[in-house]
């Protein structure tokens, strides 16, 4: 286990992204058995005082109740450098103040990090650095590309980690187990039992302040190319030889390579729309197109839906359907896998059977499994019945988890380059379709299930 003494530095760190999940992350991790001294260095364009700086991190700490030596330490020595992140001779400065090999750490739009990138290539880096990034890993096809060789020739990939939050070591581990560790589900995990699979992240919450970014972005890229595509390769990969970072990560990149939209037809597999003012717990909530930093023309998404298909010969036929949308009436943050019919009831038995469905709930983790059977007063009838269990939260965050992952060099949530290429590639045509406006861009209410048409067509 790694025991020197590591610095974070945070770029971007006045943001609401380091403050809201990376720094209370970083407190769950550093109160954790598994941690390590850690320094904390925060830089970015606008001034902190020493006391404000360390009343943020104070504050995101606070916020997980942690406690404990290292939490003091790192709040002690704690530091805020103000300058220009595309500036070398500011990136030098933080990397002199540095102690132990340091993380750089990009919690920022990936233009700004690839320029950053290109002003670290004048700099010679200490040894061992540390280069971790949030999706999205580029804005395209081409500029993933580009960024992993500009990144490849700063540090090897075993020390870049594109970080995937959402898919923290727990929720990994709980859908392997529950794929492969089961003789119930094992065998029958595939296109001969199941009928449709979807991937569903449907918030009640709205914009929140974040127009500078997700107006650039929209649902799709937000959520669908980046984390649900990589849930995704989890429900439907085969079997990794080991759960390690070489060969989860391998499993991944094969059955990623298999995905494509289906009939490869980006009119025909996506739809797209954007909420109107409505309610949402008592709360009144504008348009979209009314919040503040928005640009009305550029008819971002708030609700994007796509269709895919998996073509090996595990899952051929099998529809997935991969959804994500904000200011909806209902929290869906889940897996649901609808299983096929029986061939044929015995006669006797009355009613139709309603679908067996296993729904893996994300975040926290649950599952529930429902099944048809025999019940009600009629014991004739059929009905279904509900299994549900779930899981215990772990001592860290999903950003504690990333952080673990990173301070002990251990790529298995890192998300690897040709991967990451490879995600754009798959909704690339729809981005396009979408920029030219082949597709419509629906309405539905804030607060509602989404588009009413939707609902009927699904």
């Amino acid at each position: 286990m790694v025991t020197d003494k590591r610095t974070l530095i945070v770029f971007g760190a006045t943001g609401d992204l380091a403050a809201r999940l990376l720094l209370p992350g970083l407190g769950t991790f550093l109160q954790s058995a598994r941690s390590v001294p850690v320094k904390l260095i925060g830089t970015g364009r606008s001034a902190r005082s020493e006391e404000a700086w360390t009343k943020v991190v104070k504050d995101a700490f606070d916020s997980q109740h942690v406690s404990g030596p290292e939490v003091d330490a790192t709040l002690e020595s704690t530091v805020f450098m103000q300058g220009d992140p595309k500036d070398p001779a500011h990136l030098k400065a933080m990397l002199d103040a540095a102690e132990g090999e340091p993380v750089l750490y990009f919690a920022l739009p990936p233009q700004i990090a690839s320029d950053i990138c290109d002003a670290l290539a004048e700099l010679e880096l200490p040894e061992g650095t540390t280069l971790a990034f949030e999706k999205p890993f580029g804005t395209d096809v081409e500029s993933a590309r580009a960024l992993n060789e500009t990144v490849l020739q700063l540090v090897p990939e075993e020390r870049v980690h594109r970080t995937d939050h959402f898919l923290g070591r727990s929720t990994v581990l709980n859908i392997i187990g529950l794929r492969f560790a089961n003789r119930m589900f094992e065998p029958i995990w595939n296109a001969d039992n199941i009928e449709k699979v979807e991937i569903l992240y449907d918030e009640t919450l709205g914009l929140e302040g974040r127009a500078q970014y997700y107006d650039d972005a929209g649902a799709l890229v937000d959520m669908i190319q980046s984390h649900l595509l990589q849930i995704l390769a989890l429900v439907t990969m085969d079997a990794p030889a080991a759960v390690d970072a070489v060969e989860l990560r391998s499993s991944l990149a094969r059955v990623l390579r298999s995905t494509h939209l289906v009939d490869d037809d980006p009119l025909k597999a996506s739809r797209r729309a954007r909420y109107t003012a409505g309610t949402i717990d008592g709360k009144e909530l504008p348009s979209y197109a009314d919040e503040d930093g928005v640009d009305p023309e550029r008819e971002t998404e708030t609700l994007a839906e796509i269709n895919v298909e998996v073509d090996t010969a595990r899952w051929q036929g099998v529809p997935f359907t991969l959804r994500s949308g904000k200011a909806l009436g209902a929290s869906r943050k889940e897996v649901l896998i609808t299983f096929k019919p029986v061939p044929r009831l015995p006669s006797g038995l009355e009613g139709q059977p309603g679908s067996d469905t296993l729904r893996i709930v994300l975040n926290p983790d649950e599952i529930e499994l429902s099944l048809s059977a025999n019940g009600g007063g009629n014991p004739f009838e059929m009905g279904q019945i509900v299994l549900s269990s779930s899981f215990d939260s772990g001592e860290l965050t999903p950003y504690g988890e990333v952080l673990n992952g990173i301070f002990h060099d251990d790529p298995l949530l890192s998300i690897r380059g040709d991967v990451a290429v490879r995600c754009w590639e798959i909704v690339e045509p729809v981005v396009e379709a979408w920029k030219r406006r082949d597709v419509p861009l629906d309405d539905y209410r804030a607060g509602s299930r989404g588009p009413a048409d939707w609902e009927s067509s699904s």
